[in-house]
């Protein structure tokens, strides 16, 4: 709309007058901690940003939708192929070929040691109507012959095939540990595919660098796009050395970043990338391109527990990677964390797109965020601090030199280490396994239970680095429901927590409220009451619910008037240990004295705190 007579009738508020308004309300409070986020890499999220002016917008490779593409991963031939077609039947338009053994696999894939094997996986598919990506980890060359060899028995001119074939040697390296060969063998066979690639009219992309593993090991945003970059540069250096044109190689490559459900730096982080390329081309000599840029949901965000909740994230993560222009996304079924997942949960995956771009038309603005004050911030940030990070891989000789030292998984250790104990002490809260859980969950279908994915480097690796590890960050609560499960099954009962709630409903209801939410996200059951006032009735509600543990839960007030009486009570009718809901203020001593053993409250090491209830609640 660009009538804007009426509101040039009103003064333009300004960035001062809101400050104002803001300190009245914080009444005294930093404003930088009250208001201001930041994300792993340090830098700030402001509450509010104003109009960018300027900005330049991004181009998708193609403009219009981004593909559809849908995971094919069954380790029978004939079932993956028929839900391949079942995809491609209900709206997808891309498919990703998962071979037995990739990282990304998770223990299933395909199995494709032969081309006949592949031409079974995709028996039925038009290959030339869809696009297609090789996910096939350290095995990418070989499959990507298979496929080639496929095309071509099938009679598809490779000019007419829209092809990603996958092949990343370094992604290979960071995830899995080694090569079977030193760098300079694997440059010399990559130059030497693309020869016979270009010289048989392929006019695909023959190699990706993809930031899964960087990402799955915990990386920040800027980490995952360094990486990525890093991987693109010397992929350009080396396939140059091979006697390829930089332009050729570029037209050769593709990207993958990884799309989680924080939508504002997810956004940001494949805005990012496209700029960030575009001063590498500058930097080559080279007019800048719009790149292929896929993307996948993150592993790292899914869970086991409530696996609904995963259909929440995978949506996010699905609108953001679409705002900020991938050209296809891969989205996770909901129960890829608990086994393989169903026809069910591969509709509900390909839905999460279809619905986005039929129903809400996301595809039809280009880069919808340009000109958005806090994408575009977060954007140059993000751009600012990838880079920085990139040059410092240059200084350590290139990405492979950084993994050989170490240095790069070192870096990725500490942020994961400062994402573990934000998710240890709840300041990330994960719905459904750290938040909010439910202990009586029903089993969700899957087609078969989870594999053993042990990621296993060639037994004659040439290059061998400390492989980076897959992580997910809801496994640590996870293991603690393991064993509460583990309990159940023993005793046909969960271990329990006595919660001894003081006073009326009005006084403990929002911390006996917050201390069961605290303990079932260990597994650990929470017995509930309409709260005490006299001793020897809480003493003998606590011997009838035959638990171990209690958690003393009421106000500030009645703390300061009841909880020690009721600490004593509690400790002479056998409750061992004693927790009080809430932080002991000034009253720590008297309250440890009267046989209070730990405190919880926002903020505390809840895993800690968990881990122990449950040695206690099991022994």
């Amino acid at each position: 709309m660009d009538d804007l007579s009426l509101a040039a009738d009103f003064p333009q508020a300004t960035r001062e007058q809101w400050l104002k308004l803001v300190e009245g309300v914080l009444k005294g409070a930093d404003f930088s901690k009250k208001l201001v986020g930041r994300s792993q890499d340090g830098i700030e999220i402001q509450p509010v940003y104003p109009k960018a002016e300027g900005a330049a917008r991004i181009a998708r490779e193609e403009a219009g939708r981004w593909r559809v593409s849908q995971r094919v991963d069954h380790p029978d031939a004939a079932k993956a192929s028929e839900l391949a077609l079942m995809d491609l039947e209900g709206g997808a338009d891309a498919l990703t070929l998962v071979t037995r053994k990739a990282p990304s696999a998770r223990g299933f894939g395909i199995k494709a040691d032969s081309v006949e094997d592949l031409d079974k996986a995709l028996s039925g598919v038009m290959l030339d109507l869809i696009h297609l990506r090789l996910d096939a980890g350290g095995k990418g060359r070989v499959m990507a012959e298979h496929l080639i060899e496929l095309a071509e028995r099938r009679g598809h001119k490779l000019s007419e095939l829209s092809l990603d074939l996958g092949m990343d040697p370094i992604g290979g390296l960071a995830s899995l540990g080694g090569l079977s060969v030193e760098w300079s063998e694997v440059s010399a066979r990559m130059g030497a595919m693309l020869t016979s690639l270009t010289e048989k009219g392929f006019n695909g992309r023959a190699f990706i660098a993809d930031g899964r593993a960087y990402h799955e090991a915990g990386a920040s945003e800027a980490q995952e796009l360094a990486a990525v970059l890093a991987t693109g540069l010397s992929y350009l250096r080396a396939l140059e050395a091979q006697g390829h044109s930089l332009d050729a190689v570029r037209h050769a490559l593709s990207f993958l970043l990884v799309a989680d459900a924080d939508e504002f730096l997810t956004v940001a982080k494949f805005r990012a990338l496209r700029r960030l390329w575009a001063q590498v081309e500058q930097a080559c000599g080279l007019a800048p391109k719009p790149i292929r840029l896929h993307a996948e949901t993150a592993w790292r965000m899914t869970t086991k527990r409530d696996p609904w909740v995963n259909m929440l994230r995978t949506t996010v993560a699905t609108f953001s990677a679409g705002i900020g222009g991938a050209d296809a996304i891969t989205v996770l079924p909901f129960t890829a964390a608990l086994g393989l997942p169903d026809a069910f949960a591969r509709r509900v995956a390909r839905n999460t797109q279809l619905i986005l771009l039929e129903e809400s038309n996301l595809w039809r603005v280009a880069d919808p965020a340009a000109g958005a004050g806090g994408f575009e911030a977060l954007t140059d940030a993000l751009c600012e601090k990838a880079w920085s990070l990139l040059q410092e891989i240059e200084r350590e000789g290139g990405i492979i030199e950084s993994l050989k030292a170490g240095t790069l998984q070192s870096r990725i250790a500490t942020t994961r280490a400062q994402r573990e104990k934000a998710v240890a002490t709840r300041k990330e809260p994960i719905t459904g396994t750290s938040e909010f859980p439910n202990i009586h969950e029903t089993d969700v279908a899957v087609l078969m239970p989870p594999a053993h994915n042990a990621k296993e480097a060639s037994a004659s690796s040439a290059v061998t680095v400390e492989p980076l590890p897959s992580i997910r960050t809801s496994e640590a609560f996870e293991r603690l429901r393991d064993l509460s499960d583990a309990y159940l099954a023993k005793t046909d009962a969960r271990p329990k927590v006595f919660l001894a709630n003081l006073g009326p409903v009005s006084a403990f209801t929002a911390r006996a409220t917050f201390a069961k939410n605290f303990f079932e996200a260990g597994g650990i059951e929470a017995v509930m009451n309409d709260g005490f006032s006299d001793s020897e009735k809480l003493k003998h509600a606590f011997i009838e619910s035959k638990t171990k543990l209690s958690c003393i839960c009421s106000s500030d007030e009645i703390y300061g008037t009841h909880a020690e009486d009721a600490a004593k009570t509690l400790h002479e009718a056998g409750s061992s240990p004693i927790y009080l809901a809430g932080r002991p203020g000034d009253r720590e001593e008297v309250l440890s004295r009267a046989g209070i053993t730990t405190f919880i409250y926002a903020g505390c090491d809840t895993l800690k705190v968990l881990s122990e209830a449950l040695d206690k609640a099991c022994a």
